[in-house]
């Protein structure tokens, strides 16, 4: 099973403002098949709460900040997001919950798959029984 990590993406500066880019197989190990954002989490609220049996993710603070908690069935790991020059790659097989929402924050998430219900765990005992 790969690993999450977080990947520091290029960041030009400029300046006007900086730029930064992702490339699908270049900065991320995946083909982009889909991409989607989160915005406007009421305070306290967290989204996730699920794994995927097959889509791999990247998920990148465009604003704000929050944290991602990553369950493998062993171990939980948090990654703090807050530059939008730095992703977490999250690979298939992974419990993932985005808690702790700033004011304004903008999750930017790029996955490996369409939607596909049928990719989904959304019950954490059954996510359990498949490790």
């Amino acid at each position: 099973m790969d690993s999450p990590r977080i990947i520091q993406l290029p960041k030009i500066p400029d300046s006007r403002g900086n730029l930064s880019v992702i490339e699908e197989c270049v900065h991320i190990p995946f083909k982009i098949m889909r991409a989607y954002w989160i915005y406007d989490v009421p305070g306290g609220e967290c989204r996730g709460g699920h794994a995927y049996k097959t889509t791999e993710e990247f998920i990148v603070a465009l604003s704000g900040s929050f944290d991602v908690v990553l369950d493998n069935g062993h171990e939980k790991q948090s990654f703090s997001l807050s530059r939008s020059y730095c992703g977490l790659y999250v690979p298939k097989g992974y419990w993932r919950q985005m808690v702790n929402f700033s004011t304004n924050s903008l999750a930017f998430v790029l996955a490996s798959t369409p939607y596909d219900e049928d990719d989904y765990i959304r019950d954490y005992s059954e996510f359990m029984r498949c490790r």
